[in-house]
């Protein structure tokens, strides 16, 4: 398919190059990103039209230009009503979806933002640095006398779900079980997390255990408030009015999904990369100073959220191609994030890249609120991490979540030398 074409796209037309396999989460799980399919429609066909069977059609928007340009467009391109590109399958019939800040355009995602932003700043942070390098040290302490771990369950989930939660005032006891609907929620196309006949079953059940969750602990703090997150929200006010319920326990979902998924996810694969890239590793051990540096690559390399749409609401013309109003856009950020054109050797981890503008974050308006606090996160838990490690090797298969949403690891088993 040339650029530009309307024709769908498929394996076909890209020459049995290029399939659905690019939004297929059933391939994620099995091969992780198809990073090659992205590269193909980067020299090839950066806006190129998808018409998935079971999907709602889309323009694939490849190139880093392109992506950084659409998401800046806030006044062209909006976020609603489209997140991103899912089987229509998963999305709840009856349900509302969430209200919060994935999916909310300004001027509207301003004032909910700023509820929370002045908890989110560097300066804010720092405060909490320490207690941040509490908790890796703490779990990695229960784990330095075993010789090989699930590094997912016992460090890669464990350390930004204590972080977030604490911020929320989430009960310790209660952490295993928000995590697992986290799992549930982004991943009801993997088998492992299905609670239901369908995707949507599986989807509802688990928004509704979310929402009767956080129901009882704004109950709780409406009646003894506390230093967290919930009790500053469960008293803001939008225009002058009380938060509606369901944007407020929107609100919550998103802040335990986003705090808990994506730096979990960084972590899981950032020591990937490190196993994968010995010298890296070494490079890092010998220099701690590289660790801010590092943690920017792994983002970078990483990039745990696969996609997000925008809807055009005129037509507009992207690199040459009509984009129709009421037409989206998928933006692939790790796309985006080995664009040839930007970073040199994109397909090369280096703990030292510089300069490193990746879009692990997003760019423009919905840049994420939770950046530094996963800045801070990742820095910490690759300094003390790094700093005790004397061997690293994969121990069995990398299992990955079945999702072209978020790029989770379930299970990555590990032999190592922790010191104490």
């Amino acid at each position: 398919m040339l650029r530009g074409e309307r024709a769908p796209c498929n394996a076909l037309d890209m020459g049995a190059v290029v399939g659905w396999e690019i939004i297929d989460p059933l391939y994620y799980g099995r091969y992780g990103y198809p990073h090659a399919s992205w590269a193909w429609l980067r020299r090839h066909a950066p806006v190129a039209w998808f018409e998935p069977p079971g999907m709602l059609p889309f323009w694939a928007i490849t190139r880093y230009e392109d992506c950084g340009a659409i998401l800046r467009d806030h006044r062209r391109f909006v976020i609603a009503p489209r997140l991103g590109v899912f089987p229509e399958e998963q999305a709840p019939s009856d349900a509302p979806p969430f209200r919060h800040l994935l999916n909310m355009d300004p001027p509207e995602h301003g004032r909910y933002r700023n509820l929370l932003s002045q908890q989110f700043t560097p300066k804010a942070l720092e405060r909490k640095r320490a207690a941040v390098g509490g908790i890796v040290d703490e779990t990695l302490a229960r784990v330095a006398d075993r010789a090989q771990v699930d590094f997912v369950e016992t460090v890669a989930a464990i350390i930004p779900l204590a972080v977030i939660a604490e911020m929320l005032g989430i009960p310790r006891e209660d952490w295993q079980h928000v995590f697992h609907l986290s799992n549930t929620l982004l991943g009801a196309a993997d088998p492992e997390y299905q609670q239901g006949a369908t995707l949507a079953e599986t989807a509802e059940r688990a928004q509704q255990e979310f929402l009767e969750y956080f129901r009882r602990l704004s109950s709780a703090r409406r009646r003894e408030p506390r230093d967290d997150f919930i009790t500053a929200l469960v008293n803001a006010e939008v225009d002058g009015k009380p938060i509606p319920e369901w944007e407020l326990l929107s609100y919550y979902v998103l802040l335990i999904v986003a705090g808990n998924e994506t730096t979990r996810n960084a972590t899981s694969g950032g020591l990937l990369a490190l196993i994968e890239n010995l010298g890296e590793l070494e490079k890092l051990r010998r220099d701690p100073t590289l660790v801010p540096t590092a943690v920017e690559e792994v983002v970078r390399w990483v990039s745990p959220v696969v996609q997000f749409c925008r809807t055009a609401v005129e037509d507009v013309e992207v690199r040459g191609t009509r984009v129709r109003k009421g037409e989206a856009c998928c933006i692939f950020y790790p796309s985006a994030n080995r664009d040839e054109d930007v970073f040199p050797d994109p397909f090369t981890f280096r703990v030292d890249r510089t300069p490193n503008e990746h879009y692990g974050f997003g760019i423009g308006v919905h840049f994420c609120l939770g950046a530094n606090l996963a800045r801070l996160e990742l820095q910490e838990i690759f300094k003390r991490l790094v700093a005790r490690l004397d061997r690293v090797e994969l121990a069995g298969p990398v299992d990955r979540m079945h999702s072209s949403f978020v790029g989770g690891i379930k299970r990555m088993p590990v032999r190592w030398g922790l010191r104490a």
